[in-house]
Formats: structure tokens, C-alpha cells, sequence
């Protein structure tokens, strides 16, 4: 098969497209016909040697976690597994089935490929009438922005969630899902990203280079913060005396969370995990058209280097996708 792989970390010029092995999928695996995989800041800061580099193993590795594809091997004789996923529903693969998941994070995901294995329960189907395209790029910041809303702040109807870089990937899923949830929304963003803020269903649109968070808001419930460092930081000042940040950028969870201890608020940090369950669930609001997932561009697999530097520098508007097999 084609793959991208890494022979040692640094710039875009170590991502090298080129023939690789196919692996057979073990007992509870299927081997997965790549249609698309997402990009997302994790790559690139992996492919230099930070993000999840310490997960991955020896070189060549595969960078990607999060694709779309069908179902070509499956580990059981039959054709067939079935399996119970973690709300106990029945789930019976066939080859052929049309999936996408979120694989293996944070050891290696092997996504940047035209075959990869996946646990079946790293997997969910995808729903008639959705592209199988966009839903690549739907698995990370979907689970990122559930289990930051729904696990770890135990988010309830009726409470007030700022969510910071609101019109980001995780924070425009975010601020769809609370709003679903029933929580009152603000949203933070540059100027340029005012009115996609009020299309998500922001109740409140800050410019954050225009106006101090602190002085338009208080009494937060919930910070979704996607920013870290000393926006996070400020924002702080915002949240009720029982209210929670959840900082997801590792970087500055540290930081975060003494500053937080510091000023007697709390702040936890959380790392995005595998679930099928709730892929699912996104998936049906997917398909009901609760949720949305916004698309900046489209790559082919051989151009992954370019699709880095848009992800990297070119402050896209939406997911960056990678674009393998029809």
C-alpha cells in the first residue's frame, strides 16, 4: 500500500510517501480501506518531535489518527464480529460496512495510509447520507469537545459555558454540543470570526482582542479552553466559585491548573480517548443536522506536506482533510 511515513522527526520535508507493508488485523481488529483521514495540530507538533512522539514507537511510523473507509478484513472466520459497546448495544461488522473512527490515541493511529487496522471498538458506522469524507475529520475534535464537556465538567442543561477559540475545531463542535445540551454559550474569537460565532448558536460572540473577558462576563459554569497559557489564565476570573475550566492543551495544562489552584478555581486537564459509543451518538446528530462540522480543505494523500503547512501556518477556517480513495 501507499502510506506517509516518518524515517526520523522535523519539518514537512520528513513526511515521505511511499510503499509500506499491510498489516492482518488480530482478534477484535479490522483492516479498514482508507477513504480519507483528518488533520489535526497534533500531527505536525508529533512529526517535530513533539505532540505524542512519545507514543509512537521505533521509526517508520504513521502519523494520523482519525479516517474514514470500509471495512476489508475482519479478524473472525466468519466474516463477521459482534461485539458490545459501552451503553451494551450489539454491533455486527460486515465487510463493506462504511466507517470512521478515532484510532489507538495516543500510540500510533497509522491514519496517513491507504489500509490501516482498527480495534472495533476505536470504530462506529457511518449513518446513510453522510459523506464519508468530512466524517474523517469529525472523530478527534468530536470526542475532544464531548468528553471535555459531558465527562469532565458534567455539563447540565441550564449552565453557562464559555467556550475559548470558539470558531476552532474543537471549540466550533463545543459550542454546537452545549448549545444540543442545553447550556447558555458564549464563544471567543478574532473579529474575522464574529458571525460564524452567531451561525453556531453563540449567545454571546466575544472579540477577544477588543474586549477583557472578565468584564463582559462571571459567573461561569464551565471553560472549554482550547488556547492555554495566559488566555486561559485570564479567563479564570470568569468562572463561578464552583465552576470548572477544562484546559486541553498539554503544553500549558500545568501552568493552567496552578493558576487556577492559585486563585481557588478549579482546572483539570483531559486528553482525548478512543470511544465508539459516542461516535455514535455524534454521528447521529450528524446525521439529524444537530451537529456540523466545518471543512477548510481537501488534500491528496502525496501532498500531506502542504496540508501540514495549512494546518500549521495558514490559520485554516475548519477541518483539513486528506483525501485517499474514493
Amino acid at each position: 500500500m501507499k502510506a506517509v511515513r516518518l524515517h526520523q522527526f522535523g519539518g514537512p520535508e520528513v513526511l515521505s510517501y511511499e510503499d509500506a507493508p499491510v498489516a492482518s488485523p488480530h482478534s477484535g481488529q479490522v483492516l479498514i480501506n482508507t477513504i480519507a483521514a483528518g488533520v489535526n495540530p497534533i500531527d505536525w507538533k508529533t512529526r517535530d518531535g513533539g505532540g505524542a512522539s512519545g507514543f509512537l514507537g521505533d521509526f517508520p511510523v504513521i502519523l494520523g489518527w482519525e479516517c474514514s473507509g470500509r471495512i476489508a478484513v475482519i479478524s473472525s472466520h466468519q466474516g463477521r464480529s459482534q461485539e458490545k459497546n459501552t451503553q451494551g448495544a450489539d454491533r455486527e461488522w460486515q465487510v463493506g460496512d462504511l466507517v470512521f473512527g478515532l484510532l489507538n490515541f495516543p500510540e500510533a493511529g497509522n491514519c496517513y495510509a491507504e489500509k490501516v487496522i482498527a480495534d472495533t471498538n476505536h470504530i462506529a458506522r457511518i449513518p446513510d447520507g453522510l459523506d464519508p469524507l468530512l466524517m474523517s475529520g469529525l472523530p478527534l475534535v468530536g470526542l475532544t469537545a464531548w468528553q471535555a464537556l459531558f465527562e469532565a465538567a458534567n455539563l447540565q442543561s441550564g449552565q453557562k459555558v464559555l467556550v475559548l477559540a470558539a470558531a476552532g475545531g474543537v471549540g466550533h463542535i463545543a459550542v454546537q454540543l452545549a448549545k444540543w445540551a442545553g447550556a447558555w454559550v458564549a464563544g471567543s474569537a478574532s473579529s474575522y470570526n464574529q458571525e460564524q460565532l452567531i451561525q453556531l448558536g453563540c449567545d454571546q460572540a466575544i472579540d477577544y482582542r477588543q474586549q477583557q473577558l472578565d468584564e463582559v462576563l462571571s459567573d461561569i459554569d464551565v471553560i472549554i479552553d482550547a488556547v492555554g497559557g495566559e488566555t486561559a489564565i485570564a479567563a479564570l476570573d470568569c468562572l463561578a466559585d464552583d465552576g470548572i475550566t477544562v484546559t486541553l492543551p498539554s503544553v500549558s495544562a500545568a501552568q493552567v491548573v496552578d493558576a487556577a489552584t492559585k486563585k481557588n478555581r478549579k482546572a483539570v486537564p483531559m486528553r482525548v480517548s478512543p470511544n465508539a459509543a459516542q461516535l455514535e451518538t455524534l454521528a447521529q446528530l450528524m446525521a439529524d443536522g444537530e451537529l456540523k462540522l466545518n471543512l477548510d480543505r481537501v488534500f491528496p494523500l502525496n501532498q500531506v506536506a502542504d496540508a501540514h503547512l495549512r494546518s500549521q501556518n495558514g490559520r485554516p477556517q475548519g477541518k483539513i482533510i486528506l483525501k485517499i480513495a474514493d
